[in-house]
C-alpha cells in the first residue's frame, strides 16, 4: 500500500509533469524558448525548471510571496522562469510596468484566470479582444458617478449594523474579537444588495449556502492554481477539488439564474420603468447593478443576453465580495495599531460631520482626504489582489529586454509596494505619503491596488466609497485597539490575498 500510495502522489504526478513540460516546450516558437539566453532566469537548465515547479506545487500559499521577493531580489526587477512547460516573466519596475499595463494590445489575462471560466465564463474579468471592449465601454455606464450614488443609501444601513455587531461583540464581557467574519459578512451584504438588489442578510446568519458555495469554489481554484497535474481539465474534474469546485458553482449560478428571473419579470411587467419615473423611488436610491444591466437588455438585446448578465453579475460578485473585506479588514486592524492615526482620522470625520449621525454623502466622502490615504496606504501594505498576469500576444519592448509573445508577464503589486525606492520605510504605515502632491506621478505605476491601464479596475470607485463609508462609520461610532502588532498579520497569497491570521480587537463606544 505505501508503495502505490509513493507512485500514485510522486512519481505519476512527477513524470506528468516531465512529459508536459517537454511537450509544452518543443511547439513553441524558438524565440520563446530562448528567452532565458537574454534575460536573467532563475531556470536556465530544465532540470532547474523541474525542481522549480515542483516546489511551488508542494509550497503552502503562505510561503508564496516571500519565494517571489527573494527571486526579484536576487535577480532584479525583470526575472525569468520556465514553470511546468510555461514560460513566466516577472516585472517588478515601475517603467516596464508602464510600458506593459498602457498597452494596448497585450490586454488577454494569463492563462491560470482561464481556471475561473466555468463559474466566470467570458465576463469582464476573462473576456478580451472586441467583446472585451465592447463590454468594458458598455459597463462603464454603470459606475457614473450618479449611479455610484445611489448604492450609499445600501452601504451607509450595512455599516450601522456592522458597526452594532462588532460593539455588541465586545461588550460581551469586555470579550476580545477576530473581526474578519463580520467584516466579510457586511461587505457580502453590501455587494448582494448593490449588485442584485438581493437582501442576503448574512450578517444575521442567513445565506449560509451561499456564502459556504463562494468559500469553497476560491479554495478549489486556488488549489488548481498551485498543482500543475490539475491543470489537466479531466484530472482536475475527477479529483476532489474539482468536484467540491463544480458542486458550488452550481449553486452560485442557481442562485444568480433566479435573481435575474425574478427581476426580468419586473422588467417584463414595465416595474423598472414605472420605478425609473417614481420620485419616491429615485430619492430612497434603491437602484442595483442588476437593474441597470437589465435597463441595457430592454433597450439594446442585440448587446446583451441572459448569459451575459449572468457572467457579469458572477464576476462583480466574485471581484467585489473578498477584496473589499480584506481591505477594510486590514485597513481596521492597522487603525487599532496606531491610535495617533486613528485619532487624526476621527478628527477629520468630525469636522466633516460635526455630532451629526446622519449617513455618509458622496461629499462627506470626497471631503475625506486623510481617511482616503488611510485606506490608501492599507491597499499599499495589503493589496486584496497580490498578483495579476498577462500573456503576450505581440513582442513587449521593456528598457532593457524584449519579450516574446506567449510569454506570460506577472506582476505583484505586494512586493513592488515594498520597494524601498519608491516607498522610503516601506514596511512602516505611513498614510501621510499619500498627501503628498510630489508623490503622485512617482505612485502611478509603482502603486497598482486596482491595477493600471486599460484593464484596471473598473469597479474601484465603487470600492473605495464602500470602504470609506465602511470605515468611517466605524470610526465615528466606536474606539478600537488592535492586541497585537504587524509581525503578527500572517497572509497568504491566493487568488485574493488570504489572512492566515491577525490580532483580535477590541471595541469600545464613542
Amino acid at each position: 500500500m505505501i508503495e502505490v500510495n509513493f507512485y500514485s502522489v510522486v512519481l505519476m504526478p512527477l513524470a506528468g509533469l516531465i512529459s508536459y513540460a517537454i511537450w509544452s516546450r518543443l511547439r513553441m516558437p524558438v524565440e520563446y524558448r530562448q528567452i532565458s539566453s537574454h534575460v536573467p532566469s532563475a531556470t536556465k537548465t530544465f532540470w532547474s525548471e523541474m525542481v522549480l515547479s515542483w516546489k511551488l506545487a508542494m509550497m503552502q500559499p503562505k510561503d508564496i510571496l516571500p519565494f517571489l521577493t527573494d527571486l526579484i531580489r536576487n535577480n532584479g526587477p525583470v526575472v525569468h522562469f520556465n514553470l511546468s512547460g510555461r514560460s513566466y516573466v516577472l516585472l517588478n519596475d515601475p517603467d516596464d510596468l508602464k510600458i506593459l499595463l498602457s498597452n494596448t494590445q497585450n490586454i488577454k489575462k494569463g492563462p491560470e484566470y482561464e481556471m475561473l471560466k466555468p463559474w466566470l465564463n467570458e465576463g469582464l474579468l476573462l473576456s478580451s479582444g472586441q467583446k472585451w471592449h465592447n463590454r468594458r465601454k458598455l459597463l462603464t455606464n454603470t459606475f457614473h458617478f450618479k449611479t455610484l450614488d445611489m448604492y450609499n443609501h445600501s452601504i451607509n444601513k450595512h455599516s450601522r449594523i456592522l458597526v452594532d455587531k462588532l460593539l455588541d461583540a465586545s461588550a460581551n464581557s469586555n470579550k476580545e474579537i477576530s473581526i474578519a467574519d463580520y467584516v466579510t459578512l457586511c461587505s457580502l451584504d453590501i455587494i448582494c444588495e448593490t449588485i442584485m438588489g438581493t437582501e442576503m442578510n448574512a450578517q444575521e446568519g442567513k445565506s449560509v449556502q451561499y456564502v459556504h458555495s463562494i468559500k469553497c469554489a476560491c479554495k478549489s481554484v486556488i488549489e488548481r492554481i498551485f498543482k500543475f497535474w490539475l491543470w489537466n481539465d479531466l484530472i482536475y474534474k475527477i479529483s476532489g477539488s474539482g468536484q467540491s469546485f463544480f458542486k458550488s458553482i452550481k449553486a452560485l449560478h442557481e442562485f444568480t439564474d433566479n435573481v435575474i428571473k425574478s427581476k426580468r419579470a419586473l422588467l417584463n411587467n414595465s416595474g423598472i420603468e414605472e420605478m425609473q419615473s417614481d420620485s419616491k423611488f429615485e430619492k430612497t436610491k434603491k437602484k442595483s447593478f442588476l437593474d441597470l444591466l437589465l435597463n441595457v437588455l430592454n433597450d439594446t438585446p442585440d448587446q446583451m443576453n441572459d448569459r451575459d448578465i449572468r457572467e457579469e453579475v458572477d464576476t462583480f460578485l466574485f471581484e467585489g465580495h473578498d477584496t473589499s473585506s480584506i481591505s477594510m479588514t486590514m485597513t481596521l486592524v492597522l487603525l487599532g495599531m496606531y491610535p495617533d492615526i486613528q485619532d487624526r482620522a476621527r478628527d477629520e470625520l468630525h469636522s466633516i460631520f460635526g455630532d451629526s449621525d446622519r449617513n455618509a454623502t458622496m461629499e462627506d466622502l470626497n471631503a475625506m482626504k486623510y481617511v482616503e490615504a488611510v485606506i490608501k496606504e492599507s491597499l499599499r501594505l495589503y493589496p486584496s489582489v497580490p498578483g495579476i498576469t498577462r500573456e503576450l500576444q505581440t513582442p513587449l519592448q521593456l528598457k532593457n529586454y524584449i519579450i516574446p509573445p506567449m510569454t506570460t508577464i506577472a506582476v505583484y503589486p505586494f512586493i513592488l509596494h515594498r520597494s524601498e525606492n519608491i516607498y522610503p520605510n516601506a514596511e512602516e504605515f505611513i498614510p501621510e505619503r499619500f498627501l503628498d502632491e510630489e508623490n503622485k506621478a512617482k505612485f502611478q505605476f509603482g502603486y497598482l491596488p486596482f491595477s493600471a491601464g486599460a484593464r484596471n479596475c473598473i469597479g474601484q470607485k465603487y470600492a473605495m466609497n464602500q470602504m470609506k463609508i465602511v470605515v468611517s462609520t466605524i470610526l465615528r461610532n466606536a474606539k478600537f485597539e488592535s492586541l497585537g502588532s504587524k509581525e503578527d498579520i500572517q497572509i497568504s497569497t491566493q487568488l485574493v490575498l488570504r489572512i492566515e491570521s491577525l490580532p483580535k480587537m477590541k471595541f469600545f463606544n464613542l
